[in-house]
């Protein structure tokens, strides 16, 4: 595996197709500096993203798993103006690092962060009646099953589902019972092949963010 190519290519296609953007790169920036986990989706992912939830026309999204933000401004940023993003995060930290960078994206009133667990945070979304027309599963991957199952009880027939890293540098086809984050992966593939409610396929991935892959699907 040529990872050195794979990074040039990425940052050919960034370099190409991405006009230098101040506030995304101040917000990647701003993760670093707070000692966030280097884990945000690269440039080129924020922009397919990005260019998902406009080709979805998307005027609520929901993420789960928010980290310092930055998926969550390329989200938020293909909205109209009257469209709203709810983004849940477990961590404190990571949400204050994430609110201040949506404030210094000019987003904040459009994105609503909620902290604390994610699996106790959905059934509240539920109970206020939200639907999404697009969700990305970004959060802790031995949960995934189950933000799936909630994913699916908060959509509406055309909603998409977009989910990170299913492919672990190819460690998904090992059934490692060791491997916590594997086996959360497996179980939520095993899910999708099984649940009739949603037409699913997954895409490989290489660049700055090394070998891994997108979930993605859309309700019937």
């Amino acid at each position: 595996m040529n990872i050195s190519l794979w990074n040039d290519v990425d940052i050919y296609f960034s370099s190409k197709l991405q006009k230098s953007d101040p506030i995304m790169n101040s917000i990647l920036k701003a993760n670093a500096e707070a000692g966030l986990p280097a884990i945000d989706v690269s440039p080129n992912q924020g922009k397919l993203l990005h260019l998902l939830a406009k080709l979805k026309g998307a005027k609520n999204i929901l993420e789960i798993g928010t980290l310092g933000g930055y998926s969550s401004v390329w989200l938020a940023r293909a909205l109209p103006e009257d469209g709203h993003l709810v983004t849940l995060e477990f961590s404190e930290k990571h949400a204050k690092v994430a609110n201040e960078n949506i404030r210094n994206a000019g987003l904040e009133n459009q994105i609503e962060i909620i902290v604390g667990p994610a699996l106790g945070t959905l059934p509240i979304l539920k109970k206020r009646l939200l639907s999404f027309d697009l969700i990305f599963i970004d959060a802790d991957k031995p949960n995934n099953p189950e933000y799936l199952k909630w994913a699916l009880e908060l959509s509406k027939p055309g909603t998409v589902i977009i989910t990170d890293n299913v492919v672990r540098n190819g460690k998904v086809i090992e059934d490692d019972p060791e491997d916590s984050t594997v086996q959360g992966i497996r179980q939520f593939i095993d899910l999708l092949s099984e649940e009739s409610r949603i037409d699913s396929t997954a895409i490989q991935t290489v660049g700055v963010k090394g070998y891994d892959g997108f979930a993605l699907g859309v309700v019937k």
